[in-house]
């Protein structure tokens, strides 16, 4: 049975759903999973309760995503900064990462695709996340990446690398290289070469940094900075961050 308030939340969201004008929503949101940990702490769980909720909030949020028309979500679950967390800590986060990743791909509903320095990642999760990802290459909708083992910095140093190695297979020089090299040159090694670059950035939990999410892409992003933790992150929360971003005006750097 529905309680008042949640009748007054459903009014809400419907209201803020129908305000919303669908020309001026973003094609790629990338979103910061930030507050699993507190939200535990605060309920006196350990670390791993918070990112098993904060997973489950997961599919529910692409599914605003798809009834709003949004083309590309990325979503940054683990960075390599994580990587340094206490074994205990991190091999139960690895586990359900790749336990959200697999039932995500199983539901054929979006388009999978794992960005990050997969090499960093132990053998195992980095083939059964590809793996994973690999089933749903035929899927149409949205595209949903998946930020694993993500630093915006390493993501640039790989583009380069890539395309260091690129061109020696081409014979290309570093002196040749280095007279012609374009941004577009860079942009299009990176992990989400052929994307749009995400018009909104959303970070939950009330953190208002970056922290090296998308450094690159993001140069002419909006940011929306959300206090609550990710696994209270409501449907509603989410609509308001569309409405903020509707509400702006984009100047690209201008």
């Amino acid at each position: 049975m529905q309680t008042p308030r949640d009748l007054v939340y459903k009014a809400y969201t419907t209201s803020l759903r129908r305000h919303l004008p669908t020309e001026r929503l973003p094609r790629h949101v990338g979103v910061m999973l930030d507050g699993n940990r507190r939200w535990a702490r605060q309920r006196g769980a350990e670390s791993a309760e918070g990112h098993r909720a904060g997973a489950e909030n997961i599919a529910p949020f692409l599914g605003w995503c798809e009834e709003a028309g949004v083309e590309v979500v990325t979503l940054w679950l683990l960075s390599t900064d994580n990587l340094n967390r206490p074994t205990a800590e991190l091999e139960p986060l690895l586990a359900i990462i790749e336990q959200v990743v697999c039932d995500l791909a199983e539901a054929q509903r979006w388009r999978m695709r794992v960005v990050g320095a997969l090499d960093l990642l132990p053998e195992p999760t980095s083939r059964r996340l590809t793996e994973a990802a690999a089933t749903t290459d035929a899927v149409e909708g949205l595209v949903v990446n998946v930020a694993i083992g993500y630093g915006g910095r390493r993501e640039i140093a790989d583009a380069v690398r890539s395309m260091l190695k690129d061109a020696a297979e081409q014979g290309v020089s570093l002196e040749e290289l280095a007279q012609t090299v374009t941004v577009d040159d860079i942009g299009a090694h990176l992990y989400t070469k052929g994307q749009p670059d995400p018009d909104l950035v959303i970070r939950t939990s009330g953190e208002q940094r970056l922290g090296g999410f998308l450094l690159w892409q993001s140069t002419h992003s909006e940011f929306y900075f959300c206090e609550a933790y990710w696994p209270d992150f409501r449907q509603v929360d989410f609509l308001r961050a569309l409405r903020a971003y509707a509400e702006r005006e984009r100047r690209f750097g201008a």
